[in-house]
């Protein structure tokens, strides 16, 4: 670069408006914990050429493959690839699924660069099926590139990353959608307030949180993004998650209580991300971001993987979408008026609950295993119309009225591994809930005060780090913390003359081998109030399974 750290791809106007060239010059530290302070920081935010090395010197260090292509290898390609054809009418490669080259401060020169720099990536990797992310990150890149080479050689080398704990860029549909999954889930659990925004004002609200990426990889404005990629660089894949949470929870704080501008909020959002300067500067985003309590990154990709899982059982594979994808009833549409029936909740209610549940589970219909009315109160009927089922949903009803319930991530048949014993099984996915005569939902007390445990490291003991038990919930399962004490964990249990759910100091919920009385109360494992009167009497009991729409 030149003197002020430009070169022929930048307008230079529009660069000395968007971001001031007056930082350092320099960078001396080479400690990670260090490097993750300052980009936090933005200690090179502020100075294109500092940026272009730190780039240069962090891409350097990423681990890749052992055959990478590099500066050379572009030199070599890009003009039998591109041939005669302009730059500014060349075709972007399929895997981009139409997403626009984002122009941020580049000038023609530079927007045909990142068209030429994504066809001679095609090339080299063929393997790429999706990944609507690239041209945002190329056009960023070549900001602080020397030449269309070193550009394509930086992006090479962060889509050719082989260390399977630092996910960098999804590049297939199934990486694609599990990561909009699981983004779905965190919303779920740290901004339930927007959540329950989205909810009430999308028929999608699934299609609302799959544009997620695209707040981040094309809506930004530039000196937002790069300072967003500047902790993505040192950080990883969970600081997209962070920031994409924190935009979420400033659109809800501006828009709640308001009309939205229209009747699209998912156009509404990427328009609040387009100008998000009139709402929050690039430190407060990030400050926000960070600010979220989330679990560590090992919890995040077991609930990738998870989700991944699910939509494989669906036909999503690594090459291709699946077709049943594209029909896909979502959350707000999942429960149908016309087919549901139940004792005790109406469909609007019912719709409220699906809302809660893991995004693998909430493209589910639901099918009524157990009904009190139709099968009896009887205990053991019960486990028997559920067993083979994961997960469930109890629903009670008290002869007061009164509503509760729980979701439950595990098959009942688990309590048969204690012989006899009443012991606890489950997962931190479990939550218990009321509906009347208010809403209230509970989670494991460890997602809303982390601070409770820490996650255990991976050794060798502990197998599931890189080889997960074949379950629908490996998710927040207990043995990957911990816990001070056993309290924490107790989320489900069942005998021959009682089902018990949540644990220590009480029970959220306690129901007698004849369904007819039962007990609630503060407990450990959910730090909930009572979910209904502390004993009650019980009016009917329903289990619901999760059937999967191309199944029936």
């Amino acid at each position: 670069m030149d003197s002020p750290g430009y070169n022929c791809f930048v307008d230079r106007d529009k660069m000395d408006a968007a971001i001031q060239d007056l930082g350092p010059k320099e960078l001396s530290c080479t400690e990670l914990q260090e490097l993750k302070q300052l980009a936090r920081q933005g200690y090179w935010a502020q100075s294109h050429a500092l940026r272009g090395k730190v780039y240069q010197r962090l891409i350097r260090d990423i681990p890749c493959r052992t055959v990478t292509p590099d500066a050379s290898v572009y030199s070599d390609i890009v003009g039998k690839i591109v041939g005669k054809h302009s730059s500014s009418s060349l075709p972007l490669p399929e895997f981009v699924d139409n997403t626009q080259v984002p122009i941020y401060c580049l000038n023609a020169r530079g927007e045909g660069a990142v068209r030429k720099i994504l066809l001679c990536i095609a090339n080299q990797f063929p393997d790429i099926s999706f990944c609507p992310a690239l041209p945002a990150v190329v056009a960023l890149l070549l900001h602080y590139s020397i030449d269309e080479a070193e550009c394509f050689e930086k992006a090479c080398r962060i889509l050719a990353c082989n260390d399977p704990s630092k996910k960098l860029i999804d590049q297939s549909f199934l990486a694609f959608e599990s990561s909009c999954m699981t983004f779905g889930d965190l919303v779920n659990k740290y901004c339930q307030a927007a959540h329950k925004l989205m909810v009430a004002v999308s028929e999608d609200v699934l299609q609302v949180y799959s544009d997620w990426q695209r707040w981040l990889f094309g809506e930004l404005p530039l000196n937002y993004f790069a300072r967003v990629f500047d902790v993505f660089l040192v950080e990883g894949y969970k600081v997209l998650y962070r920031v994409a949470l924190a935009i979420l929870k400033f659109f809800h704080k501006v828009r709640a209580g308001q009309p939205l501008e229209s009747d699209n909020v998912k156009q509404d959002i990427r328009m609040f991300v387009k100008d998000i300067a009139k709402t929050v500067s690039p430190e407060k985003l990030l400050e926000k971001a960070f600010a979220i309590r989330l679990f560590s990154r090992k919890e995040i990709q077991l609930l990738q993987m998870a989700n991944e899982k699910a939509l494989k059982q669906k036909g999503i594979t690594v090459k291709q979408k699946s077709v049943s994808l594209s029909k896909r009833q979502f959350v707000h549409l999942a429960v149908h008026a016309e087919n549901f029936r139940s004792e005790i909740v109406s469909v609007k209610e019912m719709r409220d609950i699906w809302s809660w549940v893991p995004e693998r589970f909430a493209l589910c219909q639901p099918l009524l295993l157990f009904s009190s009315l139709q099968h009896g109160y009887s205990l053991s009927r019960f486990y028997f119309q559920c067993e083979g089922h994961e997960p469930t949903l109890l629903l009670i009803k008290t002869t007061q009225k009164e509503v509760c319930g729980a979701y439950l991530s595990t098959d009942w048949s688990e309590r048969n591994k204690y012989g006899g014993k009443l012991s606890f099984f489950g997962t931190g996915e479990c939550f218990v809930f009321r509906l009347q005569p208010e809403v209230q939902r509970y989670e494991w007390v460890v997602i809303k005060h982390p601070e409770l445990t820490k996650p255990v490291p991976c050794t060798s003991s502990h197998s599931s780090c890189s080889d997960p038990a074949d379950r629908l919930s490996p998710f927040l399962a207990a043995r990957h913390f911990n816990l001070p004490s056993k309290t924490e964990s107790m989320f489900m249990a069942g005998g021959t003359d009682c089902l018990i759910i949540g644990g220590g100091g009480g029970q959220a919920l306690y129901i007698d081998g004849d369904l007819n009385r039962g007990r609630t109360g503060h407990c450990d494992t959910f730090n909930n109030q009572p979910l209904c009167s502390e004993n009650f009497l019980i009016a009917a009991v329903e289990a619901w399974g999760f059937q999967d729409p191309d199944t029936q």
